[in-house]
């Protein structure tokens, strides 16, 4: 039963690794400067190209360090470069007294950097910031606990109002490109990152459903199930 139970796991786990869309989340209680910080990044591999969408979950948030200001991570084929060849974001004003205003969808401004740590990193900070980081929703009507670095602060509004989406031209890139190595930063100086967690992976404790199992894998499994228990009665 243990080693059944394993199978089962293990096939769960390679359905999702070898998915086309890939999620990577922070784990739950994750805290930057001692205030809570949560963030998703879905990659959507194509042929040369790849769509990454990162939100920023955290609502009503404090400080600025809670907002996503750049991500990492590394492919499967080995590419460090590529160019973005489109992004947009819609942008959102807050006010001194917690107000805020939501603006146009456009371009986010930020950047592409090659050759990071082994892989490709989207940054703000390079680029457009301290403007355009990635703010989460406000707790009801307003931003009831933003404090100086949020509320009414010219130099970092605009914000992106919870969700970015990139799409990138990388030679090599497949359907079937795995991604790795993923890294959310927040706020507007460096330092403050914290690795994603593949959601469906054996180690993630988020609570989203993985991608169902690929017909292929379940007739495998079930295949490998027959001989396991087939063995266990001749055992017994």
């Amino acid at each position: 039963m243990k080693a059944v139970k394993t199978l089962l796991a293990a096939l769960a786990f390679s359905a999702v690794a070898s998915a086309a869309v890939q999620t990577f989340n922070t784990t739950a209680g994750t805290t930057i400067g001692g205030l809570p910080i949560s963030a998703s990044a879905t990659f959507t591999p194509g042929t040369n190209s790849l769509l990454i969408t990162l939100t920023n979950l955290q609502a009503n948030p404090t400080s600025v360090i809670q907002l996503i200001s750049d991500l990492d991570f590394a492919l499967s084929n080995g590419a460090t470069t590529g160019t973005i060849s489109s992004s947009s974001g819609q942008l959102v004003t807050v006010n001194a007294n917690g107000t805020f205003a939501t603006g146009a969808t456009q371009s986010t401004g930020w950047g592409l950097v090659s050759n990071f740590n082994g892989g490709i990193q989207l940054n703000a900070l390079g680029f457009v910031g301290p403007e355009g980081l990635i703010i989460g929703p406000p707790g009801g009507a307003t931003y009831t606990n933003a404090n100086g670095s949020i509320a009414g602060n010219d130099a970092h509004n605009p914000f992106i109002n919870q969700t970015a989406t990139f799409n990138l031209s990388i030679a090599g890139v497949t359907s079937s490109t795995v991604i790795s190595k993923v890294v959310f930063s927040f706020g507007t100086t460096s330092g403050s990152d914290v690795t994603g967690c593949l959601v469906g992976g054996p180690s993630c404790n988020s609570t989203v459903v993985p991608e169902p199992i690929s017909s292929a894998l379940v007739g495998t499994g079930l295949i490998s199930l027959f001989f396991l228990r087939r063995r266990a009665s001749k055992k017994a």
